[in-house]
């Protein structure tokens, strides 16, 4: 119920990230409803399992959208006086995951009937059953399963809201609040392991595309030959650029104070340094996203590959989510240097000064990580383009 009130009164921005995660809580649920859907009509096809495991991709974006979604929510964000109302770390982070909860539930009801209407199964409205024979309208939906799959947006987005905000610090850092300026934030450890992980990724996706015999593997919605080894080779590059993404961030920083730093450099890249561990996860996991969009495009999109329906869905859920992930990962760091703005702006610093650190930042990780996409696409699509 408090949730439901706080929801009534919070800004309409606010609004509109949930109503953003609820629509692409639809969108997965509608993609594991047409799996589902596909197994009931196709029980001896090898393809079910794989149309399932190309969902959890679209999943896990939504998912993390989710997450950062309820880590800008300002009715989670611990403030004084919180706490002597019985509103503490653990209270907070139980009411990001019921929002969370609320919003991902409406978007999996919205799927359902979506889906139902276009099998058939629901009448009155137009377009009934407009897509009865792509959805195995001829068989019946085993409604456990349905509700199960529908179950997991919900369940898996509120358990990590309540995750990530109970490990939250109870309060930003504020690492230019004084006149001095601090020890820059300690180097993330995760650059060579996401080193590692995204060579483990190339040489298992090579591996496993070696016997392809010069066709490359089929695309959701047209898929029954997929190998499941490229897929988890994908899986492992994305993970590791997500891993290697906060190092890279944290050695921007670093190159940007190099060689007789000025005010506007130094101010860039202890900025970035200190948000590499909250801006570099998404940063990799965009640069994943979009590797694997450009690595597609040199393999599919013409007239004798086209895309199918399903992967246009996945492929704008993947693309929408990560994004938005990332511009309100943006939001949670210049929420976080709130205070750091308003005391270098105390101390005399002009708005120019803090307008040009941040176009540096963005033009830094320009600069890195559009190259190491295209690097990454690159020999992704090489063994599959033989």
């Amino acid at each position: 119920m408090l949730a439901l009130r706080l929801a009534r009164g919070t800004h309409p921005l606010v609004l509109v990230r949930r109503l953003l995660v609820a629509a692409a809580s639809a969108g997965v649920g509608f993609l594991l409803l047409c799996a589902l859907g596909y197994a009931a009509a196709h029980p001896a096809s090898a393809g079910s399992v794989l149309r399932l495991l190309w969902c959890f991709v679209p999943l896990a974006a939504t998912v993390q959208f989710a997450v950062a979604v309820a880590r800008t929510d300002p009715s989670t964000r611990p403030r004084p006086g919180l706490s002597s109302v019985g509103l503490g770390p653990v209270r907070l982070s139980v009411l990001a995951a019921v929002s969370t909860a609320i919003s991902t539930t409406l978007g999996s009801m919205v799927a359902l009937l979506f889906f139902l209407h276009l099998r058939g199964d629901l009448t009155g409205m137009p377009f009934d059953g407009g897509a009865a024979e792509f959805l195995g309208a001829g068989t019946p939906l085993p409604l456990a399963a349905a509700l199960m799959l529908l179950a997991l947006v919900p369940i898996l987005s509120a358990t990590a809201s309540a995750l990530a905000l109970r490990s939250r610090p109870d309060a930003p850092r504020d690492t230019f609040g004084s006149e001095e300026l601090p020890e820059p934030a300690p180097a993330p450890s995760g650059l060579p392991w996401g080193v590692a992980l995204v060579a483990a990724g190339l040489a298992v996706e090579a591996y496993a595309s070696r016997d392809a015999a010069g066709s490359a593997f089929p695309l959701p919605g047209r898929f029954d030959a997929t190998p499941v080894a490229v897929l988890a080779g994908w899986t492992l590059t994305a993970i590791g650029l997500a891993l290697a993404g906060p190092g890279v961030t944290y050695l921007c920083g670093r190159a940007l104070q190099a060689v007789r730093p000025g005010a506007v450099r130094l101010l860039a890249g202890r900025v970035l340094m200190d948000e590499a561990r909250r801006i570099g996860r998404p940063l990799g996991i965009v640069c994943a996203v979009v590797a694997a969009v450009i690595a597609a495009s040199t393999l599919y999109g013409g007239d004798q590959r086209p895309y199918g329906p399903l992967t246009a869905l996945g492929a704008v859920l993947v693309l929408g989510c990560t994004a938005a992930t990332l511009l309100t990962s943006a939001l949670e760091a210049k929420q976080a240097r709130a205070h750091t703005a308003e005391a270098l702006l105390r101390m005399g610093a002009p708005v120019s000064v803090l307008r040009s650190a941040t176009a540096l930042r963005a033009a830094a990780l320009l600069v890195v990580f559009a190259p190491l996409t295209w690097v990454i696409a690159e020999l992704a699509a090489l063994p599959l383009a033989k």
